[in-house]
């Protein structure tokens, strides 16, 4: 997460968390972190471990989260991928928001080559890698 520690601290949503690791990290450097996933199990090991996280239950693929516009400072969904939240996500984010995806190039749930950054046209790509995984960090412009 060293993109990030040059933001500052702000409000961070983190899509598809999982037990919680980047919302984990996240709070311990100062952020207010609301994280969502659909495992209760996984959500439940986060409200143990991140007393200070707004941890929710909820499928994101049945539309139980909606993403609020201008809410959030960063937005992260890392390891996860649902086409249809890029959208909502980048008008998530306030005016110089960061929103960073990670995604895998091989296997089942996967982007195409080059895929990824076509969803951030019109945000400044801050960090943009392809390996076995699709990586970006792209900011959204700040109003003139």
């Amino acid at each position: 997460m060293s993109s990030v520690r040059e933001l500052a601290p702000g409000r961070a949503l983190d899509l598809a968390c999982g037990t919680g690791r980047n919302a984990l990290w996240l709070a311990e450097h100062g952020w207010k972190v609301t994280a969502v996933d659909g495992s209760p199990v996984a959500i439940e090991m986060l409200r143990q471990r991140g007393e200070n996280i707004d941890a929710r239950i909820a499928d994101l693929e049945r539309g139980e989260y909606m993403i609020e516009p201008e809410s959030w400072e960063l937005i992260l969904m890392c390891r996860y991928l649902q086409r249809d939240l890029f959208e909502p996500s980048k008008n998530g984010v306030v005016p110089g928001g960061v929103i960073i995806a990670v995604v895998r190039l091989e296997g089942q749930y996967r982007v195409n080559p080059g895929e990824l950054a076509g969803y951030f046209e019109g945000f400044e790509i801050l960090h943009s890698r392809e390996s076995s995984m699709a990586e970006i960090v792209a900011r959204r412009p700040a109003r003139g």
